[in-house]
């Protein structure tokens, strides 16, 4: 159980950044002792992988706080978010998916579940996201990019901590961050509704 929270929490992390959770993953690997990647997932804390890591997400966090650009990103990151979730998932869940080596026997050794769960979790995270960005900078005149960009940030560093150290806090900080997100639709709507009343 605590596994899947584990995958869970990273997978969600990286609809929001997929940078941060596959670099905090190599960094826990590598420093912590209570954390402990599977033997086919230890290329995540190879010092090459942790740079290029460490590289996309400098440019993430520049371009995902510009107006305009950060749609464009948002569509880049369409395939990246949810590869990077599924492969959170997989280490997080401790699972052994990169070692195997003949896909036949990957596909039916149901290993393949895990890494297609992340994505999938991934991919509603960031589909959120890329869908409220743009109305988001519209009504505040691309004002809401940074300071949007910024939380979405902490918030899959709190994710990707949480998962990794405490992962049964997740049951509690994932439906506040649902709760967060409808609110601040909600909010947005009724501001775009004020605004056309207005006019």
């Amino acid at each position: 159980m605590l596994e899947f929270l584990t995958g869970a929490g990273l997978a969600l992390s990286a609809g929001l950044n997929a940078y941060i959770p596959l670099l905090l993953i190599g960094l826990a690997s590598r420093f912590l002792d209570f954390v402990e990647l599977p033997a086919g997932w230890l290329w995540l804390e190879n010092e090459w992988v942790m740079g290029i890591l460490a590289v996309l997400l400098v440019i993430e966090l520049v371009a995902d706080k510009i107006p305009a650009v950060d749609s464009v990103n948002d569509w880049i990151q369409t395939l990246v978010r949810p590869t990077a979730g599924g492969l959170a998932f997989g280490s997080g869940s401790a699972s052994e998916t990169l070692a195997v080596a003949d896909p036949a026997q990957f596909l039916e050794s149901s290993q393949w579940v895990p890494i297609v769960t992340g994505a999938v979790l991934a991919l509603l995270v960031h589909v959120a996201k890329m869908a409220a960005r743009p109305v988001a900078n519209a009504m505040t005149f691309g004002a809401a990019a940074p300071v949007l960009s910024t939380m979405e940030d902490a918030g899959s560093v709190v994710l990707s901590v949480l998962a990794l150290v405490v992962p049964v806090l997740l049951v509690i900080a994932v439906p506040l961050l649902v709760w967060w997100v409808a609110a601040a639709a909600r909010r947005a709507r009724r501001r775009r509704q004020e605004q056309a009343a207005s006019l």
